[in-house]
């Protein structure tokens, strides 16, 4: 597993990259942790017709990665809030200011 977490993507579709071969997601990503049945939101992969792509990371998966999310349409927001989301439209973790005595 590479980066911070073990997440990985899980796609509505798959298309393979001409020039290595790799497959990578398609239409709507979710974030998936190798070794579970279901999607860090809750969907289970199989009942959703999800594919599981064990080789992209999640961070790949993020439009403003560039990356594999060439044919990614739409990012589920609360698996994108549970395994992190960065990029200009991502707002700024919570932070109290002036906590009360």
């Amino acid at each position: 597993m590479t980066g911070r977490n073990g997440y990985r993507v899980a796609a509505s579709g798959a298309w393979r990259d001409e020039e290595d071969g790799h497959r990578l997601p398609s239409g709507e990503a979710h974030a998936w942790e190798p070794g579970r049945n279901e999607t860090v939101c809750g969907l289970s992969l199989a009942r959703s017709g999800l594919v599981r792509l064990a080789g992209v990371p999640w961070a790949d998966a993020l439009p403003e990665s560039g990356g594999a999310a060439d044919r990614v349409r739409r990012v589920c927001p609360r698996c994108a809030s549970v395994a992190g989301r960065r990029g200009p439209d991502a707002r700024p973790r919570w932070r109290r200011t002036n906590p009360r005595p």
